[in-house]
């Protein structure tokens, strides 16, 4: 099976305002066990995205999420392959992406949604030896 992001991710996503505030979002996120929220524009397009780690800082009940949410949100398409995904929290070390159909959000990809392929093996090791090749080589290893 080849799986894409739309057999992986969360479609069920919970967004904020940017004038929603800091204690708002903090208990949205404790309520529901939920690691971020996109922030989202009046046409529901991405604007921004607020994780757990944005709610380590100290910041006052009633501060916007506008004052300290990431504005780099990084998307991915719905029908797209998770590997995309993949290289972009890689390259940018982040844990989610906002997955958007004609820029709208419809769902959320995290790592460990990512790590449902290895746990579930739907992949496919590029260019992995065969058994005989490492055979090969310990044989040699060995001989030296």
């Amino acid at each position: 099976m080849n799986a894409k992001i739309e057999d992986l991710m969360n479609s069920r996503v919970m967004t904020v305002q940017p004038h929603q505030t800091f204690g708002h979002v903090k208990t949205l996120m404790h309520d529901h066990s939920i690691s971020c929220l996109p922030v989202v524009g009046p046409d529901n397009e991405p604007v921004g995205i607020v994780t757990a780690s944005d709610l380590l800082d100290d910041h006052a009940d009633g501060t916007h999420i506008s004052q300290f949410m990431s504005s780099n949100v990084y998307t991915v398409p719905v029908y797209g392959d998770p590997s995309l995904a993949a290289r972009i929290m890689r390259n940018h070390h982040i844990h989610h992406v906002v997955v958007t159909h004609e820029q709208e959000i419809v769902g959320i990809l995290s790592s460990f949604d990512l790590l449902q392929l290895v746990e579930d093996h739907r992949f496919v090791m590029k260019g992995a030896p065969s058994k005989s090749k490492q055979k090969g080589k310990r044989q040699k290893t060995e001989a030296n």
